[in-house]
């Protein structure tokens, strides 16, 4: 019996070394040392800016106190005082209020004859809006006149940076498997200091929006890339940094920008404050590494080589030369591109299901950011409560993915967040500190999923299409987002049918994720066979060559040490 299960043991270690990895590789070089601290943190900082893109669409005053601009009479009456032409121009209300938008139709009258005649004709403003806001010297509702006729309008440029966004992580996911992680990376960023320049500049709305759109673009390609090209670089076990510090430095920087504009007031003042540690960025982005297992699975080993012993020499250590041989010597597979996903059942069924799951929690998350107007507090009270209470739910969330793993915590945040946004239903409305209470823990367990997500994905798919799936994947969910504010009209017919139907989606993801399978302590899948299931033969293997080293041990057969390289182990070190 023994000697049986030392040749099956033999056997399944052997083909767990037949094809060398590059995790042996980082394992070597150092999982997570100085060269990782550094590319880390030079992808990841930018995330503390990315958020100062939605100033201008989040901060805004919609009762301006607007009015018509009626200064054509002062031509005919240059010494009337304000309250004088607008008695004189501007039609009551029946409240006994001025009217935001309509005015009485210019004459060429004499002041006596205005006077004594007065006007009744009205008709919409035609010079513009004259801005009362006491909140904001400078907003896009006063600086492009959003108002009356064209208040929809602040809706739209809302949703062109969401659309923006959205098409971002379409275009740039895919790009990058052509283009290369870097190149993917550096290209956003470049045009986010540009269009976010113009931004600030734009004269004319329609400017604004394109602009707008532009920026979401660079926006959705860069928070795609980022974290994929720092993950490739990452040991297993900080493989979660990525995404969830990324995430940490987006919800510090909601409170950044939001002291920003506290202090400033003016959006394109911040637009232009913002530009410059972009242009810092797009100083540094330039000296970033390309990831180098996507190098060896185009080829291009001699480029990979150069890299990995830079950031061996960074990290100081060293690689055995038979173990690089060994990686470098391997073929790259096989590219089929996005239709390896759809050819392939179970690589279909992972996509379908992370992908229902991302959708799912985003469109919660912004379902109930939608009702913060229902707290009753200042805005930049609101603001800050959530910019700080996000960040301990990515530190708990990079802790919890290496104690419990992917799928228990991606499970845990959709079912337990669903179960606290549906109990919001059955509590009398009436008792607003419960109801906001259960919608703020339902609101940052779906915050902590969109991490857990971002990681779960990269780790289920091949290098060849890992950024191709992450880009679509962040696409659903961008379309979950973009979902939200029409589930919330239906709102109409009964209060609750926002929450129960956004809530009854996460609990059946969350379910579905359970058909998922475990990705912790498991390298980055590079081929997709390892991808469909049999890179899970190292788990098993692991322990097998536990067992037969044990074995070997006991009996007095040194196993064949150079040979065996079970996922890894410093098994020498324990047996030694």
């Amino acid at each position: 019996m023994l000697s049986c299960l030392y040749t099956v043991t033999t056997h399944l270690c052997f083909l767990s070394i037949t094809m060398a990895d590059f995790g042996e590789i980082l394992e070597a070089i150092g999982g997570f040392g100085l060269f990782q601290k550094l590319l880390l943190f030079a992808l990841c900082f930018p995330n503390l800016i990315l958020p100062f893109h939605f100033s201008s669409v989040l901060f805004y005053n919609a009762n301006t106190r607007h009015r018509c601009n009626t200064d054509w009479i002062l031509q005919v009456g240059p010494n009337l005082t304000k309250e004088e032409q607008l008695h004189l121009t501007v039609p009551m209300l029946e409240d006994g209020s001025f009217s935001p938008c309509l005015m009485y139709k210019p004459v060429e009258w004499n002041l006596s004859a205005i006077q004594d005649y007065g006007l009744n004709e009205t008709t919409a403003c035609i010079d513009g809006w004259v801005h009362n806001d006491t909140m904001y010297d400078s907003t896009i509702v006063t600086d492009f006149d959003l108002v009356c006729g064209n208040a929809n309008s602040l809706r739209v440029a809302q949703t062109v940076l969401m659309a923006g966004i959205l098409v971002g992580g379409l275009l740039f996911g895919p790009l990058s498997e052509s283009l290369g992680r870097k190149r993917a990376t550096q290209i956003p960023v470049v045009l986010m200091l540009i269009f976010t320049v113009v931004n600030g500049l734009a004269p004319y709305f329609y400017i604004y929006v394109i602009s707008q759109f532009i920026v979401g673009i660079s926006y959705g390609g860069f928070r795609i890339n980022c974290v994929i090209l720092a993950t490739e670089w990452t040991g297993i076990a900080q493989r979660s940094y990525g995404s969830c510090f990324s995430q940490v430095l987006s919800s510090l920087g909601q409170v950044v920008f939001l002291a920003l504009i506290y202090y400033l007031r003016d959006w394109r003042m911040c637009q232009f404050i913002m530009a410059g540690p972009i242009g810092f960025v797009v100083l540094y982005i330039w000296l970033i590494p390309e990831s180098a297992r996507w190098l060896l699975d185009r080829g291009r080993t001699e480029d990979a080589k150069v890299l990995i012993q830079k950031a061996a020499k960074i990290n100081k250590s060293t690689i055995p030369d038979s173990l690089m041989a060994k990686v470098l010597s391997e073929k790259p597979a096989e590219r089929k591109g996005i239709k390896t996903l759809f050819a392939s059942p179970v690589l279909r069924k992972y996509f379908i299901i992370i992908s229902f799951a991302w959708a799912a929690l985003t469109q919660a998350y912004f379902s109930l950011s939608l009702n913060v107007g229902k707290f009753g507090l200042n805005i930049f009270l609101t603001q800050l409560i959530f910019g700080l209470s996000e960040v301990p739910v990515h530190f708990v969330c990079m802790w919890l993915l290496e104690a419990v793993g992917r799928k228990a915590c991606l499970m845990g945040t959709l079912i337990v967040g669903g179960l606290f946004c549906i109990l919001t239903v059955a509590i009398p409305q009436g008792n607003y500190i419960a109801v906001t209470a259960l919608a703020t823990f339902g609101r940052l367990l779906m915050n902590g999923g969109g991490s857990v997500a971002n990681v779960y994905i990269q780790e289920l798919f091949p290098t060849s299409i890992r950024q191709t799936t992450t880009g679509l994947g962040a696409t659903a969910a961008r379309v979950g987002s973009l979902l939200s504010p029409v589930l919330a009209m239906l709102e109409v017919y009964h209060f609750s049918i926002p929450t129960v139907v956004f809530s009854t989606l996460t609990i059946t993801s969350g379910a579905l994720v359970f058909l998922l399978p475990e990705t912790r302590c498991t390298e980055l899948p590079d081929s997709i066979e390892e991808a469909e299931g049999k890179r899970y033969l190292y788990c098993t293997t692991t322990a097998l060559c536990f067992l037969k080293l044990w074995f070997s041990s006991f009996f007095g057969v040194r196993p064949p040490l150079g040979r065996m390289n079970c996922f890894m182990i410093p098994k020498y070190k324990i047996l030694s």
